[in-house]
């Protein structure tokens, strides 16, 4: 097996969300495997502490919220001009929100589809524009599990992450004929910050009882980090449409 298959040498790659959790992951992994990171965040302070600690040269990062739609495309073609055109994309950022059905309102799903699924197809679209994306390019979706399988109180986040899962292989069916890869990454509970803030709120009996969900335990921002990197690579060449689950077991059961 040809190793450097799994390398990212020469490839400029866009990340969303990457001031934390698996955003910023994904971008150490990317500059670690020898990519240039183009991060995007809405915290610039943890935007550029992020930057700097990557591995490598000639990474950038964009102060950007992305539900601001408009601007969006003079950042991607800053970016494609000043690193090169872009060949890889992951969308990781994202927004997590548990009301029973009787408290959602409108603007609640509106909030969620805008970060979790608008504002990543809107960045597909923009990267699929000339001059801004290399011959062969990669784009990797952060689902959930969530968009797999229900759960009560998740209502409005299962249906914006199982609208990523659908977009993705309509999407992958309309590129692939263009040298372009279009795939999914599932996960189940990562340890965040977010997730730990979440378990500050809940009870030591209710977070045991999730953990017990998951077979393996929790999951790491690396191991969602990891399973981006592959799909980004040319190991991954035959593969788009794709739905590459990564819950600890969580699903099997």
């Amino acid at each position: 097996m040809n190793s450097d298959l799994f390398m990212l040498h020469g490839k400029n790659i866009l990340i969303t969300g990457a001031s934390s959790g698996i955003g910023r992951q994904c971008a150490a992994a990317c500059a670690a495997m020898g990519a240039k990171a183009i991060l995007f965040g809405r915290d610039e302070k943890r935007l550029s502490e992020a930057c700097k600690s990557l591995e490598g040269t000639g990474h950038l990062y964009y102060m950007a919220d992305i539900t601001k739609y408009d601007a969006l495309e003079v950042y991607i073609r800053d970016a494609a001009e000043k690193a090169g055109p872009i060949s890889g994309f992951v969308h990781s950022a994202g927004v997590e929100m548990t009301k029973p059905l009787k408290m959602m309102k409108p603007e609640f799903y509106e909030q969620l589809f805008a970060v979790n699924v608008i504002s990543g197809f809107e960045i597909a679209r923009i990267l699929l524009k000339k001059k801004c994306h290399a011959e062969k390019m990669s784009m990797v979706f952060i689902s959930s599990i969530m968009g797999m399988l229900g759960q009560p109180g998740k209502t409005g986040y299962c249906a914006s992450k199982g609208a990523v899962l659908a977009g993705v292989k309509a999407m992958a069916l309309e590129y692939a004929a263009k040298n372009i890869q279009i795939n999914c990454v599932s996960p189940a509970i990562i340890e965040t910050e977010m997730v730990k803030k979440l378990f500050d709120t809940i009870s030591i009996e209710a977070k045991e009882e999730i953990e017990q969900m998951h077979p393996m335990g929790f999951g790491k921002p690396e191991d969602v980090a990891n399973a981006c990197v592959f799909l980004l690579s040319g190991a991954a060449g035959w593969i788009t449409g794709t739905n590459l689950v990564v819950d600890g077991g969580y699903s099997a059961k």
